[in-house]
């Protein structure tokens, strides 16, 4: 048994590795790619001024980056609970229910800023699709595209059930209807488009993609192929 039970050991120890190595780069190209907007949030953050922090793009941002080491903390305070109960993909669970979280809120907390006349400016929808695209420019569809990249590439490693690029990109869709809908019903002096669904959507299946190797389960092959040839010839 101990034979068989040793090879399972540096695949585990290899994905945890390859996962701990994705986070890190992912923190610091964000951090180069932010730098300039977050450099401009911070006094105001260290002044205290909260609206400044919870009110703006580059604060959200900011306040995005700094709880980083707050959730690899409380990833690592998660999985090592589940490894003492000796649950199976601790690390991965672990880190798929954080990220999900980490990686969307503050996210959909910019797309339900308010405009510059909240409440008074009519609502706005646009049913007609990629009609919008040209107005978004590069780095709003790039925006779109991340809103639930987060949700789409943990979710399934969460959620068996999830595991399904067409689910996530249904998924996607829902949520992105529903911060439309928001948008629309609170009257945020913003336009609830088509093209946003459209593109927050394609955004989580993207990512599910990109997470496919960590949650997709190929067909198991018999680990003893002697032992089951033999089964196979004593049956009747």
């Amino acid at each position: 048994m101990s034979h068989h039970a040793s090879p399972s050991a540096p695949p585990r120890r290899t994905g945890r590795t390859v996962l701990l190595g994705l986070l890190i780069l992912g923190t610091a190209i964000a951090l180069f790619a932010l730098r300039g907007p977050l450099m401009m949030s911070a006094p105001t953050c260290m002044a205290g001024r909260w609206d400044r922090c919870f009110g703006t793009f580059n604060g959200v941002l900011l306040v995005m980056v700094v709880t980083l080491p707050l959730s690899a903390l409380l990833v690592w305070a998660l999985a090592h609970r589940r490894r003492a109960a000796g649950a199976s993909w601790a690390w991965r669970r672990s880190l798929a229910e954080v990220g999900m979280v980490h990686g969307t809120v503050p996210l959909v907390w910019l797309t339900l800023m308010p405009g510059s006349e909240p409440g008074v400016a009519p609502a706005r929808v646009s049913l007609v699709p990629l009609r919008d695209l040209v107005t978004m420019g590069t780095l709003g569809i790039i925006g779109n595209l991340l809103i639930f990249a987060a949700l789409g590439a943990f979710a399934p490693i969460r959620c068996a059930a999830l595991a399904s690029v067409p689910r996530i990109l249904a998924l996607g869709a829902g949520c992105s209807i529903l911060v439309e809908t928001a948008q629309y019903v609170l009257r945020l002096d913003r336009v609830s488009s088509v093209d946003d669904v459209l593109v927050n959507a394609t955004g989580a299946a993207l990512a599910a993609l990109v997470s496919r190797p960590w949650w997709h389960t190929p067909a198991r092959t018999p680990s003893n192929p002697l032992r089951t040839s033999a089964a196979a010839a004593g049956a009747p």
